[in-house]
């Protein structure tokens, strides 16, 4: 038995409500005729489950459609009064949030809420107190949220709820935990796949069926849309590009191996590198921040990207290269139609781009990379959050 919030998922009526709410979320509103012709299913058939769907405060009626002449059949959509979802995207010193409503539409967002998550339940829990404390102050009942989507960094198995990354006990995944805390489904997944998942419903892939987002942040992950769906692996843990043993620079990665691409393409590189170079003497923005031994930030790199500073362009170019390096190996393998530039560096822009684009004709197969299009992250530092909002609602109405 398979149960999901429309009952047994097994039999027929409740498979059609499914795609009747994919086919919404995915395309837009409908009318009968268009979904009795979308699904192969009779009128009667649609017209009984869409009066189901409405009971259930799923679907609304949205009017009559105007026509160049007959009838105008009613119009039906998703209800974004149904209930609400929760994206909370984690990073190294904050987290930030996304409230959606049932449509997908976002009613509340929050960027860079300071808190440092720790490998403990007690840090969870203190979580958990901001995000209700937070919930509260929008106003919207906890009761009306349907479901909350974590995105933790590393390899986190969407299924069992467990990360790697912050792990609390062999015998309590994070899901679990978050769940009791917050009194509402909770799913857990890898940033990068659901930042692919937010681009991929409602930014720069909407659309597109085979795209590659790479998530250049402090570390360098990847996510997944293959044949229009989101690739997890057998465990839940594709997509590490940035552990792929590319490099010959002896350096050691966060994972304790060498050679790891991440460790010449990403914000770790590019930090490493920024402060190599300051050591060295070299003329920056940034130079007297270092002599006063204070901590270099990656905003402070970018920010000093903004301020056309000579060395931090040099640096962004120069992990750009190593990555086209790599965006090339993906293009040979995956023939990919999109490949979007997410994470907190796809604020460099065209000092990223160019050398990604330089370094993809020189490596790639120009037979295959000619069908592919590069551009940047369209939903910026909101992809993560939204993107985990929006995980969660399919998850939830088990679309995924």
């Amino acid at each position: 038995m398979n149960d999901t919030f429309l009952g047994n998922i097994d039999s027929k009526n409740a498979i059609l409500k499914q795609n009747i709410i994919s086919l919404c979320i995915n395309e837009g509103d409908y009318s009968i005729a268009e979904l009795s012709k979308e699904l192969n299913t009779s009128i009667p058939t649609i017209t009984k489950l869409v009066v189901e769907l409405i009971e259930d405060g799923i679907l609304i009626d949205m009017g009559k459609q105007g026509t160049n002449g007959g009838r105008r059949p009613s119009i039906y959509g998703l209800n974004p009064a149904a209930g609400y979802f929760i994206g909370i995207d984690i990073r190294r010193h904050h987290y930030s949030i996304a409230i959606i409503d049932f449509k997908g539409q976002t009613v509340s967002y929050n960027d860079d809420r300071p808190f440092v998550l720790g490998n403990s339940e007690e840090s969870f829990k203190a979580l958990c107190k901001d995000i209700t404390k937070y919930l509260k102050k929008t106003g919207i009942d906890p009761k009306k949220v349907k479901a909350y989507g974590f995105n933790l960094s590393g390899r986190v198995n969407n299924d069992t709820g467990y990360c790697f990354t912050y792990f609390i006990g062999e015998d309590r995944p994070i899901a679990s935990l978050l769940e009791e805390e917050l009194s509402a489904p909770v799913f857990v997944d890898n940033d990068s796949r659901a930042m692919t998942y937010g681009e991929y419903i409602c930014g720069a892939g909407k659309n597109v069926k085979n795209m590659l987002l790479i998530n250049v942040t402090w570390g360098l992950g990847m996510g997944m849309i293959l044949d229009g769906k989101l690739s997890y692996g057998k465990s839940g843990f594709s997509g590490e590009i940035g552990h792929f043993p590319l490099l010959n620079n002896d350096q050691i990665c966060q994972c304790g191996k060498t050679g790891c691409l991440e460790t010449g393409a990403s914000g770790s590189a590019a930090h490493r590198i920024i402060l190599e170079k300051l050591a060295e003497g070299r003329a920056s923005v940034l130079s007297e921040k270092y002599n006063r031994k204070e901590n270099i930030t990656i905003e402070d790199i970018l920010d000093a990207v903004n301020e056309e500073d000579v060395l931090a362009i040099e640096t962004i170019e120069e992990i750009g290269s190593v990555l086209g390096r790599a965006i090339a190996g993906l293009i040979n393998i995956f023939n990919p139609e999109l490949i979007v530039i997410g994470g907190r560096f796809a604020s460099a822009k065209e000092y990223m781009l160019l050398p990604i684009r330089s370094a993809v004709q020189k490596h790639s197969l120009k037979l295959v990379s000619n069908d592919t299009t590069i551009r940047f992250s369209k939903l910026g530092k909101k992809g993560g959050p939204i993107g985990a909002s929006l995980l969660a609602r399919s998850k939830f109405l088990g679309l995924l």
